[in-house]
């Protein structure tokens, strides 16, 4: 199977188009086998629903023969979610998530356990502190760097999400943490990231005050 980082290079979150021309350049060429090609389909049916192309994207998946490959499977079920959540189904969405963070965590795909813990935190908004919880728990004692590297966003996201609800002194510590992550494993937009709000939080403390 293809490892994340393979996968990450053919992505642009920020030009959906060019990822879906990516794939499908990698789906054409013939030095990947059949399992990684299932694989990188996912991929494309994901680009194509981040271009609001739903049904589109929906029928590829269901083109898609995950029954052999576990781990086709779970980004199945994650780009599935992804689609539900998308396009207004997110209570439909949530079941999907939840079967790919346990066949996810059966298979020790650790990276994908995170992504649909993610995920949940997105589509079950009423518990999203929750989830965002279980997957701090979880990408921290990831042994893929790879995976690891979630934790300066997952610690940002709980830190808006306490920031909002007007915990700034549990945010405080969110972002401080984020900030360390990103300098252990992150990336130097997520260090940028962090600073920018630990310093609004700040000033949001001393205007409360």
């Amino acid at each position: 199977m293809l490892d994340q980082v393979t996968l990450d290079r053919l992505w642009n979150f920020e030009d959906p188009k060019l990822s879906e021309q990516r794939f499908r350049d990698a789906l054409a060429d013939p030095t990947y086998n059949t399992d990684e090609k299932a694989e990188l389909a996912t991929q494309l049916g994901r680009a194509i629903g981040l271009q609001g192309r739903y049904e589109e994207a929906d029928a590829l998946l269901d083109a898609i023969d995950g029954e052999d490959e576990p781990t086709v499977g779970v980004r199945i079920l994650l780009e599935r979610g992804r689609l539900l959540n998308s396009s207004g189904h997110a209570a439909m969405a949530v079941p999907l998530f939840e079967q790919a963070a346990e066949l996810g965590d059966h298979l020790g795909e650790e990276f994908l356990v995170v992504d649909a813990l993610l995920m949940l935190a997105a589509a079950d908004s009423a518990h999203a502190e929750s989830w965002t919880r279980s997957a701090l728990e979880y990408a921290s004692t990831a042994h893929d760097p790879h995976t690891r590297r979630w934790m300066a966003g997952l610690h940002n996201n709980l830190g808006w999400m306490l920031h909002t609800a007007g915990r700034f002194t549990q945010a405080l510590v969110e972002f401080q943490l984020a900030e360390q992550w990103a300098e252990q494993a992150g990336t130097r937009a997520q260090q940028q990231q962090a600073r920018e709000a630990i310093l609004a939080c700040e000033l949001d403390m001393a205007a409360a005050e």
